[in-house]
């Protein structure tokens, strides 16, 4: 036992002082492992390695990544951004916060259209942000609003840490996308919410537009056409897994080629969009599938010590209350999320987490929507997370990283509520999967 331990710890030492120089996670954590293997096991050992990559590499269900990756650059290449925006600007315009909140609503969409935060932090930067602060919006609220809601395209389906989460916890991905929904859409409305609240209270934070400025009924009502297209995408993907008609898989080919359709329709199809759009899904997969690689094997090394069952039978023998120590576990995730990025920390706790949460009785596909919503105040707490350094390349240069920083401050407690909520009333995430019809074959 004490060997294990000082192995364990001897592990994490490296890694974390190798992530304290700034070396590279996903290389990192291949290096550690084939050290430890050769150390541990000799050379020979070190085909376990390889078997793992290979394992990886060849998951069916790892396609729909770039698949829907690709459908959001495209979406966002075509235009839909803009024209999103500009049917929020002419219907929530008169209300007092109204564009931040018309804001969330926007990457709530993108959300449901990306998979991720990247494509709706930028997108409501350039062209939402300037659009607000041009019009005595406080900063805060702007970018904060913008960078909340984009976050959200962690918990509200398609999410790619989902699909690593449902590959790695062997649990169904389609059930985790429908579980995101209704908490995803709970934490879309706390994030409007609190800008109605705090520009009601104070209406210099989001003053209303002028009369006039919002456009007259027709060209409201004429606005209203480019919701269609990113509604009807959104329904047929979710709607086609919920009722058993594809498999993530399957609908991700559905949102690719949509995303094609609707840039035609739009009149924005070209090849040069479709050209950016798989080049950048290349860096990114590329990016995401050597982290997985690079954290699956430490933690094949790890798992092969035994470490994860010693650890799981330490803690599942405490005299404790399981909520303590499913509240731990979440502590510890936010913690890691400040340092962290989210598939490191999925394939470093899981194999911890997951024997545990099982023995202790609780539902494994409610505790992987748990892991993406801390994921998801990752994204926004310092100094690592993601769409503070999108909207730091977007902001005009008056604004500085601090102004950044307080601006997510609100939102982040918020989402730690929304947490809270869905641990105290597990149904939010379990009821629509309840319903769901699986797919045949």
């Amino acid at each position: 036992m004490s060997e294990i331990v000082l192995i364990t710890i001897g592990m994490f030492l490296l890694l974390f002082v190798g992530l304290a120089w700034g070396l590279d996670i996903c290389f990192l954590f291949g290096a550690i492992a084939v050290l430890f293997t050769i150390f541990l096991w000799g050379p020979h050992a070190l085909g376990a390695i390889t078997a793992t990559i290979f394992d990886w590499s060849t998951m069916y269900s790892m396609v729909c990544i770039p698949l829907f990756v690709f459908m959001a650059f495209v979406l966002a290449g075509a235009g839909i951004g803009d024209a999103l925006y500009g049917t929020m600007h002419r219907w929530m315009g008169r209300l007092r916060g109204g564009l931040g909140i018309g804001t969330v609503g926007i990457c709530t969409i993108f959300a449901a259209m990306s998979g991720g935060a990247m494509t709706a932090c930028a997108t409501m930067g350039i062209v939402a942000l300037p659009a607000m602060l041009k019009r005595g919006y406080d900063k805060t609220i702007a970018m904060g609003g913008i960078m909340a809601g984009a976050a959200l395209g962690a918990l509200i389906p398609p999410s790619i840490i989902m699909v690593i989460y449902a590959l790695f916890a062997e649990e169904s991905i389609g059930a985790l996308f429908i579980g995101g929904i209704i908490p995803g859409l709970i934490l879309s409305v706390m994030f409007m919410t609190y800008i109605a609240i705090r520009c009601a209270l104070n209406p210099s934070l989001g003053p209303a537009l002028p009369p006039g400025d919002a456009g007259s009924w027709r060209e409201k009502i004429v606005s209203l056409k480019s919701v269609i297209l990113p509604i009807l995408l959104v329904v047929a993907i979710l709607g086609s897994i919920f009722l058993g008609i594809a498999t993530p898989t399957e609908a991700a080919s559905v949102g690719a080629l949509g995303a094609i359709i609707s840039a035609a329709i739009n009149r924005r199809l070209n090849w040069q969009i479709i050209k950016d759009a798989c080049i950048r899904t290349f860096l990114i997969y590329a990016t995401v599938t050597w982290i997985v690689f690079g954290a699956s094997v430490f933690s094949m090394v790890y798992q092969a010590l035994g470490a994860t069952d010693l650890i799981a039978q330490i803690i599942t023998g405490l005299e404790v209350n399981r909520w303590v120590i499913l509240v731990i576990m979440q502590i510890t995730w936010f913690l890691l999320g400040f340092v962290i990025v989210n598939v490191a920390i999925l394939m470093l706790t899981l194999p911890v987490y997951l024997p545990i949460i099982t023995a202790l009785g609780f539902n494994p596909l409610w505790f992987g929507l748990l892991f993406v919503i801390n994921m998801e105040m990752a994204l926004l707490t310092p100094p690592f997370g993601f769409t503070l350094f999108y909207m730091r390349a977007v902001v005009p240069e008056e604004i500085s990283m601090l102004d950044i920083y307080r601006s997510i401050t609100p939102f982040v407690i918020l989402q730690g509520v929304g947490l809270v909520i869905v641990m105290l009333f597990p149904q939010i995430i379990l009821w629509l999967p309840s319903l769901m019809i699986r797919p045949s074959g």
